[in-house]
């Protein structure tokens, strides 16, 4: 059957889809304690969409009705001409906005042609100021690298420039001001993210280094006063925002433990070897890369899969403090 354009992806619970987090690789430079583990076993590269592929896929979602594409990985800054793949996306005819997720060591040399190729927005990870913090969190991170790629994505003046922060009790939480105060400093917002309990890590246990929004919120409050600005979704993502009168920076809580987010979700992943998930906190998924790859099928075919696969879209996640995580992909294998 074919299917017309602009259909809107509504799910079972008559939440609208629009936003689509598009994985372009699962490898990454860093290895960062709470998203995988040191000696990864990344996906052979047959397994891995092509980059044909991956504009496929957006532009499907793109004519289903999604008008918001956040490239992630891994890294997707280490994915060879993802340049490419964004100048190609930027031009989908009803995307609103393209934007990226990185650790941002590479943007020193990339900030001005992921602008120039239709790149609005990047969220730049950053989990700590201190030199060896930074690479105890990374393994392999360089902070000089991720400040210098930062100075570099606010010369080449992107529409907005988040920092995205996870802070683990006993690991950096005595950090949380300083991150506040550079983000002041450079004038940009700041998103502080409760560890997702994904993929089975062998550092730490994750109950013992939780650190909660509302304790964070408890901390920062005790130097800035907080004012909030409402439900997530309203803004930018699942960020619960908070503004300071004495500064143009907002400081955000993503809160997939204490506070979800599920009622007002607008938003699937695709991994890079092709796996729409619909729900960050399951397992169920689609294999669109087969479809993709089935000599038999047309874009027809791809784009009633994901129509007839959002249909198990689920209510909710099921994380909790309590208990292993259910779920055992690593963070760099689901799409950010």
């Amino acid at each position: 059957m074919k299917i017309s354009s602009k259909n809107l992806l509504i799910d079972p619970f008559g939440r609208q889809i629009n936003y689509l987090r598009l994985s372009v690789t699962d490898r990454c430079n860093f290895r960062c304690v709470y998203c995988m583990s040191e000696e990864m076993e990344f996906l052979p590269k047959p397994k891995v969409l092509t980059l044909e592929e991956l504009y496929l896929i957006g532009k499907a979602f793109n004519e289903l009705g999604v008008t918001k594409i956040r490239l992630t990985g891994g890294e997707p800054l280490v994915r060879n001409d993802i340049v490419s793949l964004a100048k190609k996306l930027s031009s989908l005819p009803d995307l609103f906005e393209l934007v990226m997720t990185t650790n941002g060591a590479l943007l020193q040399h990339m900030a001005i042609p992921l602008k120039e190729a239709g790149v609005k927005r990047l969220n730049i990870s950053i989990d700590s100021l201190d030199r060896r913090s930074f690479r105890n969190l990374t393994r392999y991170g360089n902070l000089e690298q991720v400040e210098n790629g930062i100075n570099a994505a606010l010369d080449a003046g992107f529409e907005k420039i988040k920092l995205n922060s996870v802070i683990m009790n006993g690991k950096n939480h005595t950090e949380v001001i300083d991150l506040v105060n550079f983000a002041r400093e450079k004038e940009i917002d700041i998103s502080f993210i409760e560890e997702m309990p994904l993929g089975n890590i062998e550092t730490h246990k994750r109950k013992e280094t939780l650190m909660t929004s509302a304790e964070l919120r408890d901390l920062i409050s005790f130097h800035y006063k907080l004012e909030p600005l409402g439900e997530p979704g309203k803004l930018d993502g699942p960020s619960r925002y908070y503004v300071m009168k004495d500064s143009s920076s907002k400081i955000g809580f993503i809160s997939p433990h204490s506070n979800n987010f599920c009622h007002l979700c607008n938003r699937v992943r695709v991994t890079a070897e092709g796996r729409l998930l619909l729900c960050l906190g399951h397992e169920n998924s689609i294999d669109l890369r087969a479809i993709i790859r089935d000599k038999s099928a047309d874009f027809d075919d791809l784009k009633q899969a994901i129509v007839t696969g959002l249909t198990n879209k689920p209510l909710r996640h099921e994380f909790r403090e309590d208990q292993e995580p259910t779920v055992l992909r690593f963070m760099n294998a689901t799409g950010g």
